[in-house]
């Protein structure tokens, strides 16, 4: 890769990936792309170039490829899963129309595009345990459908244009740089702040819900690692089923309890939510990504806890002093 554009460089994963590809190819090299409204700031702003890119305008987009001599796209354009159920219009003008203005771009000037899919993307009829790589996708949300089609949609391109497409299914993302915004597994981001603070905890999941999860480090991880990956080994190009850990509310609350032995945790369930979290598998297979790309995570629900519990620590008494 020559130059980088990274398409939502201020949402949920942008800006921490937007970081991480400076760090690996230079500040220089790496665009951070926002839309108005939600402009670049501090050191993401400071450290490297960045640029209006707004993927529902295609001459936009097209426009800043061309300025940034652009070879690589990291499309992170979406309306989060709880979000997109208030706003259907949107979350598909957004994440459907918004993907193929990217795709056109990137047949004309010969970008490749990592576009990320979700657990989001299967449903009820989705077998959920050690859910398969090629299975049944019937979601009936418009968060999955959407996911569902930016997978065909992005092979369509890879196959009649050869456009080099490709994507991961994101499990729920736990970051303590990021705040939430609008996602189905939230709630175990959520749960840390207030065990870092001292309060109790309000569930709006289910006992006994278990759903995929990732912490951030792993899922920048994997969002490189695929896009460095050798095609000639690649059988699928999008929609990898990538795991690191499944939990239910109950346990990652236990394995809090072992740092915080007085925190408190009471549910009060969000029926959108928990409807949600229902169609979504409980353990994904990612034997695929595992062979064609090497995918392999870092942290596990242990590690990952204690690293989060001590950065939010940090974090928070900054923000207090």
């Amino acid at each position: 890769m020559k130059n980088i554009l990274i398409i939502g460089s201020t949402g949920q994963i942008g800006s921490e990936l937007t970081m991480a590809l400076r760090k690996r190819y230079g500040n220089e090299h790496v665009v951070a792309g926002y839309i108005q409204g939600a402009e670049p700031k501090g050191e993401l702003l400071e450290s490297g170039p960045s640029a209006m890119a707004d993927v529902t305008d295609g001459e936009m987009i097209s426009e800043v490829v061309r300025k940034y001599d652009i070879d690589a796209i990291y499309n992170l354009a979406a309306l989060l899963s709880v979000v997109a159920e208030h706003k259907p219009r949107l979350a598909w003008r957004i994440g459907i129309d918004g993907l193929w203005n990217i795709l056109e771009v990137a047949r004309l000037r010969h970008c490749s595009v990592f576009t990320p899919s979700s657990i989001g993307s299967f449903g009820l009829s989705t077998p959920h345990v050690r859910t398969p790589q090629d299975t049944i996708q019937r979601p009936r949300t418009i968060y999955g459908v959407s996911k569902v089609t930016t997978e065909l949609l992005s092979d369509y391109f890879f196959h009649k244009y050869g456009v080099d497409t490709r994507s991961v299914r994101f499990p729920g993302i736990i970051s303590y740089i990021t705040p939430p915004g609008g996602g189905t597994t939230d709630y175990a981001v959520d749960i840390f702040y207030s065990a870092v603070k001292g309060e109790k905890f309000i569930c709006p999941i289910k006992k006994g819900t278990l759903m995929d999860m990732m912490y951030m480090p792993d899922a920048l991880k994997a969002a490189i690692t695929l896009m460095e990956a050798n095609p000639e080994r690649l059988v699928h190009h999008n929609g990898f089923n990538v795991a690191s850990m499944s939990f239910a509310p109950e346990t990652i609350y236990a394995e809090i309890k072992k740092h915080i032995p007085g925190f408190e945790m009471e549910y009060d369930v969000d029926p959108l939510k928990q409807s949600i979290a229902e169609s979504w598998p409980d353990k994904m297979d990612d034997t695929c990504a595992r062979r064609e790309w090497g995918w392999a995570p870092n942290f596990d629900i242990r590690s990952m806890t204690t690293d989060m519990i001590e950065k939010l620590r940090e974090k928070l008494a900054v923000k207090e002093s």
